[in-house]
């Protein structure tokens, strides 16, 4: 297992939880869909879910299944159909995909056969390492989900919801953060890190100061009302080529009613909520807001920085090596949206920073590029592809899973994408 860290926790019944856990959610954000909404509108940004949830299925049989226990297909026609390298996107509409109902039996077969594996020979570090990638690679989908629900007005997912979290309102001011040398990236302690965070690495950093809370939808607005979009002055060229391609005159999912503003939340339109992060804003949008304020996006240093701290007492965590809940971090689906910026004061890294995981993505400067001494792992196409061509994004979303996420990982699209769920943070320049 050429440059696999394997050394896979959770333990294997852990693990087979999460197999199970990861297809469960899989059916629950597409289950209550009708086959006409499962195919959807041919858009560059999403895919037919009904390909898309046959897809994860897929990898998850060619790298466990097939891969690691060199089992056959189960489909003769898999590879055709499911494999998101070899099959353009505008054709996945038009692929002779398999009924609704042979697609759900396809999901179980492959997720029975792979609990069967693990119980089988969960001890074995190569089977319980690719069982985790496909569960991280499901996740990642399901986010998706989420997001394909929002683009097309479709109705929130039906996920089961916890009691109403208390108002948290805003979160003002900076947290000051030392310069000095700071690691970026992973260490070989932890137990997986995709191959784009390896390996922790020393960087200089000079001291800054970044916001304690992300932007909220009360503090955008202003900028919004002040003509943001038509001053070219506070678009960066890229920027400004950008809004004028794609027609940007505002917020995505915002609308002007009154005197005040409403947002699409999912196929109904609520009173913005001013305390509540920023979501849905490209990269290009994060800066021009950054230039009419006087501030700046954090690059990935700074963020991981703020997040982790320095020295031999590095955090795994912003708060620590705690995982985290419900009252540190807003993940895993359980509002069903955003959180009020100031919400979660447990979660708060030593010098004060909030929401540094959870809640919505946050852009920053840095151009997606591999860390020094760069190799991919055995799925070569995750992050090597898309090396100079998409931004880092770090912290996760309200609906990111826990387990996926630590202080080092990273996530990437290119800085045009606002259908997903990305928020900013900034620093005082």
């Amino acid at each position: 297992m050429e440059n696999l860290h394997a050394a896979c926790q959770p333990t294997a019944d852990t693990l087979a939880g999460w197999v199970a856990d990861a297809r469960a959610r899989t059916l629950a954000l597409v289950d209550d869909l009708g086959d006409e909404q499962m195919m959807g509108p041919q858009l560059a940004i999403i895919n037919p879910l009904l390909w898309e949830i046959s897809h994860v299925a897929w990898f998850q049989e060619k790298w466990v299944l097939r891969h690691v226990l060199g089992r056959a297909p189960l489909r003769a026609d898999a590879d055709r159909l499911f494999d998101s390298i070899a099959i353009p996107h505008d054709t996945r509409w038009d692929l002779p995909l398999p009924s609704r109902r042979d697609t759900y039996a396809y999901l179980a077969e492959v997720r029975d056969r792979v609990l069967q594996a693990l119980a089988r020979d969960g001890a074995s570090p190569e089977l319980r390492y690719h069982a985790l990638y496909s569960v991280f690679h499901e996740d990642m989908h399901d986010e998706a989900f989420t997001y394909t629900r929002q683009t097309l007005a479709y109705r929130p997912p039906a996920l089961p919801a916890p009691p109403p979290l208390a108002a948290g309102g805003l979160l003002p001011g900076d947290a000051e953060v030392p310069g000095g040398t700071y690691l970026l990236g992973a260490s070989p302690e932890e137990p997986f890190v995709f191959d784009n965070e390896k390996w922790a690495h020393a960087v200089e950093v000079a001291p800054f100061r970044i916001a304690r809370g992300a932007v909220s939808q009360g503090e955008y607005a202003p900028f919004v009302e002040d003509g943001g979009y038509q001053h070219p002055e506070l678009w960066s060229p890229a920027g400004r080529e950008w809004r004028q391609r794609a027609g940007v005159e505002g917020p995505l999912y915002w609308r002007r009613e009154g005197g005040g503003w409403l947002r699409r939340d999912f196929d109904r339109w609520v009173t913005l909520e001013p305390h509540r992060a920023m979501v849905h804003v490209s990269a290009y949008e994060a800066e021009a807001w950054c230039a009419w304020a006087g501030r700046r996006l954090p690059s990935e240093a700074e963020w991981e920085a703020a997040a982790a701290g320095a020295g031999p007492e590095r955090r795994r965590l912003p708060w620590g090596e705690e995982p985290a809940g419900g009252e540190r971090a807003n993940l895993d689906g359980l509002r069903l949206g955003c959180t009020d910026v100031g919400a979660l004061a447990a979660g708060d890294t030593p010098e004060g920073c909030r929401q540094l995981l959870g809640n919505v993505w946050e852009w920053t400067a840095t151009e997606f590029a591999p860390y020094p001494g760069f190799t991919p792992d055995p799925y070569r196409e995750y992050s090597q592809p898309w090396f100079g061509t998409h931004r880092v994004l770090r912290g996760g979303a309200w609906t990111t899973r826990a387990r996926l996420l630590r202080n080092t990982w990273r996530n990437f699209y290119t800085p045009d994408r606002r259908d997903v769920w990305a928020g900013f943070r900034t620093c005082a320049r």
